[in-house]
Formats: C-alpha cells, sequence, structure tokens
C-alpha cells in the first residue's frame, strides 16, 4: 500500500496541472459516472494530501476522496488524451496533462462536512504543516500496545506505513514490541522529527531511502538493495540479511496481519 509520501507527491503534481482551472472529469469504467458528470468542466479548487488520503477539492460541488488500498494506481500522461485502458475509474483532463485512476479502495464524492469528518479521525500527519504531534504522544504515551502497532493506526500517525515503521524504529534503536507508554518523550520526539525528515525526502525524491550515508553500497562496498520498492534501506523486507550496522541476521514476524522487520541486536528488548 503507497504510504503518505507518494500520496503528497501527488496531490503537489495535481495541484500543479490541474488547480485554478476547469478540469475534464470522466469515468470511462462507469463507477464513478454520475459525480463525474456533475464535476465535469468545473474548476477545481486545489489538491491537497492527509495521511494515505487524496483529496480533490471542486468548491460547493464536493471533494473526490481517493484511497488507493492495495492496488489503486494513478498514471499520469501528456495531452492528446489516447483512449482508456483497462478499468479506468476516473479520468482527469486538464490544460496540458490527464491523469487515470485505477483500481482504487475509494474513490468518492463527499461534502465539505464528510471530508472534515475522516480528517478528524486521522492522526498527525508528518508531512503537514498543521500536524500536532503533541497529541500523538499523548495517545502513545498511555498506551499498552506495542510502538510498532501504534505507528500504524491511522488514528495516532496518518501516513506511515509498513516500510516507514520498521525503519525508523530501527534507526532510532527501539523494539518494536515496546509498549507505547515505555517510550520517553525525548525518543518520541527525536522519532517524529526523523519521520518528518524522512517522509520529505520522500516526497522529494519519490522513493524511501532510509540509510545514512555511512551505511551506503558505494561506501561499505555491499550491492545494492534489489527490490521492487526501490531504496535503500535498514531492515524492511530484508529477513536473514545481516544488518548494516552490526551484521544480525535481520529478523521477521507478523504483527495485526502484517509484516515486521527488526534487528534483534540493535533493537533489542
Amino acid at each position: 500500500m503507497p504510504e503518505g509520501h507518494t500520496l503528497h507527491r501527488l496531490a503537489r503534481l495535481h495541484q500543479r496541472r490541474y488547480a485554478g482551472a476547469p478540469v475534464g472529469v470522466s469515468s470511462p469504467q462507469g463507477r464513478f459516472a454520475s459525480e463525474a458528470a456533475l464535476l465535469d468542466g468545473q474548476v477545481m479548487l486545489k489538491a491537497e494530501a492527509y495521511g494515505k488520503h487524496l483529496f480533490h477539492d471542486f468548491g460547493p460541488l464536493g471533494s473526490v476522496h481517493v484511497h488507493l488500498g492495495l492496488y489503486g494506481t494513478f498514471t499520469e500522461a501528456k495531452l492528446p488524451e489516447t483512449p482508456p485502458v483497462g478499468q479506468v475509474r476516473l479520468r482527469l483532463t486538464g490544460r496540458t496533462h490527464w491523469t487515470d485512476l485505477r483500481g482504487p479502495t475509494r474513490c468518492e464524492l463527499l461534502t465539505p462536512d464528510e471530508v472534515d469528518a475522516i480528517k478528524a479521525r486521522l492522526g498527525a500527519d508528518p508531512l503537514r504543516r498543521d500536524a500536532r504531534p503533541d497529541e500523538a504522544w499523548q495517545r502513545i504515551s498511555a498506551s499498552r500496545t506495542s510502538i510498532a502497532a501504534l505507528l500504524m493506526d491511522q488514528s495516532v500517525i496518518s501516513g506511515v506505513g509498513n516500510v516507514y515503521r520498521a525503519e525508523v524504529l530501527f534507526r532510532h534503536r527501539i523494539n518494536p514490541m515496546v509498549p507505547g507508554r515505555a517510550l520517553d518523550h525525548v525518543q518520541w520526539k527525536e522519532m517524529w522529527t526523523d519521520l518528518v525528515a524522512l517522509m520529505r525526502k520522500g516526497v522529494r525524491i519519490g522513493r524511501i531511502d532510509t540509510v545514512d550515508d555511512e551505511h551506503l553500497p558505494e561506501v561499505t562496498g555491499r550491492a545494492p538493495r534489489q527490490d521492487r520498492h526501490g531504496g535503500e534501506v535498514y531492515v524492511y523486507r530484508r529477513t536473514g540479511q545481516p544488518c548494516l550496522v552490526c551484521g544480525t541476521p535481520i529478523a521477521h514476524t507478523e504483527l495485526a496481519g502484517r509484516n515486521l522487520y527488526w534487528c534483534p541486536v540493535c533493537q533489542a528488548a
């Protein structure tokens, strides 16, 4: 599932290409047809992301809310348009580009109140300037739940997924099973600051890179990571491979139905 940096990259892209001008809106697949007909030719006011949610704001007509889920994808191209390929739920057409959306978990037209209700359910987003990390800390510091589970709870922190979760815990040498209330405030502030920096980097370069310069392949002489997710990471999807810091094989388990990776030595309980 795409993590928060991907949605913020999309929001910035769509803001540049579509906001402030009339936009062609259609649903070649037909599952968003009536909503598309209402919006077609109207001005998109802005595009914004909140956690893993994307909103295209059409003012009083409402906002198109998109959650990509596991299988949703956007494809972007320059004009002229070409015929739709596959099950295109939503097509946006602007002055210079067009965009197709396929396979999202959510693609719906919401009222402003419904958008506000979604945002109210979400925790602090490290990529938003209006984030309130102290509210996240209040939830974490009062919880017996593991910090690994809390970091994936979108009502606590919004936009963090499996990769950022595993990597930020390793970078701060925190065992994933430590209860939230066992963290101290200094640890939390350092983790939050790191998440902000890592995710902003993800927005900038379009992939998740979490490895410090001293552990990069060109410095250590190891082979670059080969993985469809791209990016250099410490523990994510490196089960059994040596830790880049201590050499211990990276461990793996499942937590709440999601894969969890950590170094048993660097992140000892």
